[in-house]
C-alpha cells in the first residue's frame, strides 16, 4: 500500500482511475464519507502495486510506499530505477515480517458497543487495557465497571484484557492521592491485594498501572509498589504493565517520579505515552512530534530493554482557537474527525517535515480561526517505523473508541501482530 497526497483537482474517482482501484475500497481504507478531498490530505491506497505517474522518481515512489529505496529495488529486480516511465507497474514490497504486539486503551461504554468495537479491532490487537478502576487513600478500589462483556469478548478473540488502575479523581489525576498510598505501607499493600483480587475475580490477564503526576519524592516508592504488585501477581502468571510519561532526560523536574531503569527492571512492559507535547492547555503545536518521540525512545532504551517498551501514539489531536489565549482550553478531536473537519471546510492540510505532523487552519461559522494538529497516515507510519528501527516490543494507542480507520491497514503493513 502507499500514500497519495491530494493535489488541486483530485477526487476519489480520479485516484481510482490513476491507481486502478475501486472507489469504495479507497473509502473503506480511509473511512471517508461523501465530503470532497482537500489539498494536502494524505490518502492511503490499499494496493500492493503502484502505477507510475508523470514526474515520479524511484525515491518518491519509495517514500509514498513507506519503504526504503533498497526494499523497493529488491522487490523489482528487473526494473532500472532511472528508467521508470509513466504507466509502468511497480511492486510494493511486503514488510510485515516484524513480529510486534499492540496495546490499546479502551473505555467501556455499553455491553453491545464493547462487544462490537473490540471484535472489530481484535485481529490487530495483542492486549487491550480496559479503562479504568481507581482507589482511595486507604487502598480500597472505589468504583465498579460493567466490564464483563469487554473482558469476555477480548479473550474470545485471543487478546489479553488488562485491568487499568489509575489515580484519577473527580478533579483529574491526583499526585496527592498516589503519594498518600505510596507513603502508607498498609494502604499500599491493601491496594496491591485489592488489585490482585479484582484482576482474578473479573478474569483479566494482567494489570496496567496508570499513575500520572507521580511526585519526584515518591520515585522509589512508586517503583517499589510496582515490584510488590509484580511479586503478588507472579504466582498467577498475570502480566504487569505500566504507563509512563515520555521524557528525554532526568533533568525534567515534573517527570522525576518515574525511574525508567527501576520500572523497566520490574514490570513486564512499559507503555511510553509519547504524546501531549502540546495539549489542551498549551499553545498550538504538534501533539507527538517525531523529534521528541525519537529522543524519548533513545533515552528509554539506555536503561530499559527495547523488547519491554511499548510506544504509545495518540488517536487524537487538538483544535485551538487562534490567536492563542492562555487559559483557554482546546478541545480534543479524534484524528478521523480532524480529517473530516478539514474536508468539510476545504482547508488545505499542511505537513511539518521536521515534526512529521499534519496541521491546518479553518474559519468557523462564527468567524473564529482555528488551528488543528493531529495524526494522519504519514505521521503514524513514521512512528511505526520507529518501532521497527529501535526493536521495540509493541505499539499502543490512546484510545480505541476514538477510531482511526487507516490505522489497521498500517498495522498490517508494518507488523505481524503477536497473538496469544
Amino acid at each position: 500500500m502507499f500514500i497519495h497526497i491530494v493535489r488541486q483537482g483530485d477526487t476519489l474517482f480520479k485516484l481510482s482511475r490513476m491507481y486502478q482501484i475501486p472507489v469504495e475500497r479507497l473509502r473503506l481504507a480511509n473511512g471517508f464519507g461523501d465530503s470532497n478531498l482537500v489539498v494536502g490530505q494524505a490518502v492511503l491506497v490499499p494496493k500492493y502495486t503502484y502505477i507510475v505517474q508523470p514526474g515520479d522518481s524511484f525515491f518518491e515512489i519509495a517514500k509514498k510506499a513507506m519503504v526504503t529505496e533498497e526494499q523497493l529495488r529488491h522487490a523489482n529486480p528487473s526494473i532500472q530505477p532511472a528508467a521508470i516511465q509513466p504507466g509502468m507497474e511497480i511492486k510494493i514490497p511486503n514488510i510485515s515480517n516484524y513480529l510486534a504486539g499492540t496495546l490499546q486503551y479502551y473505555q467501556v461504554r455499553s455491553p453491545e458497543q464493547d462487544a462490537e468495537l473490540i471484535s472489530q479491532f481484535a485481529p490487530y490487537s495483542s492486549s487491550i487495557a480496559i479503562f479504568e478502576y481507581h482507589f482511595a487513600r486507604n487502598g480500597d478500589i472505589v468504583n465498579t465497571l460493567n466490564d464483563a462483556v469487554a473482558v469476555r469478548t477480548t479473550w474470545q478473540h485471543r487478546v489479553t484484557p488488562l485491568i487499568t488502575i489509575t489515580n484519577l479523581t473527580s478533579q483529574g489525576f491526583s499526585s496527592d492521592l498516589a503519594s498518600a498510598v505510596l507513603n502508607n505501607p498498609t494502604a499500599r499493600t491493601k491496594l496491591v491485594n485489592n488489585i490482585a483480587y479484582l484482576t482474578k475475580r473479573h478474569g483479566y490477564g494482567g494489570v496496567n498501572i496508570d499513575f500520572e503526576l507521580v511526585k519526584a519524592a515518591d520515585r522509589d516508592l512508586f517503583t517499589g509498589f510496582l515490584r510488590e504488585l509484580k511479586d503478588r501477581l507472579r504466582q498467577d502468571r498475570l502480566a504487569v504493565t505500566v504507563a509512563v510519561p515520555a521524557k528525554t532526560s532526568e533533568d525534567i523536574s515534573w517527570l522525576r517520579g518515574y525511574d525508567y531503569g527501576g520500572i523497566g527492571a520490574v514490570v513486564d512492559y512499559m507503555f511510553i505515552m509519547a504524546y501531549d507535547w502540546h495539549h489542551s492547555g498549551s499553545e498550538p503545536g504538534p501533539v507527538a512530534p517525531i523529534t521528541e518521540v525519537r529522543k524519548s525512545i533513545e533515552f528509554a532504551i539506555k536503561t530499559v530493554p527495547s523488547r519491554k517498551i511499548i510506544l504509545g501514539v495518540p488517536l487524537y489531536g487538538y483544535d485551538w482557537i487562534i490567536p492563542y489565549s492562555p487559559g483557554r482550553i482546546a478541545p480534543g478531536v479524534s484524528n478521523q474527525n480532524a480529517i473530516e473537519t478539514a474536508m468539510r471546510y476545504q482547508s488545505p492540510i499542511q505537513y511539518s517535515e521536521e515534526y512529521q505532523s499534519p496541521y491546518y487552519r479553518y474559519r468557523d461559522q462564527n468567524g473564529l480561526t482555528h488551528e488543528v494538529w493531529f495524526e494522519d497516515v504519514r505521521s503514524m507510519s513514521a512512528k511505526m517505523q520507529l518501532v521497527r528501527n529501535y526493536g521495540l516490543q509493541a505499539i499502543g494507542a490512546w484510545q480505541l473508541s476514538l477510531g482511526f480507520t487507516p490505522g489497521v491497514w498500517l498495522l498490517r503493513k508494518f507488523f505481524t501482530i503477536r497473538k496469544l
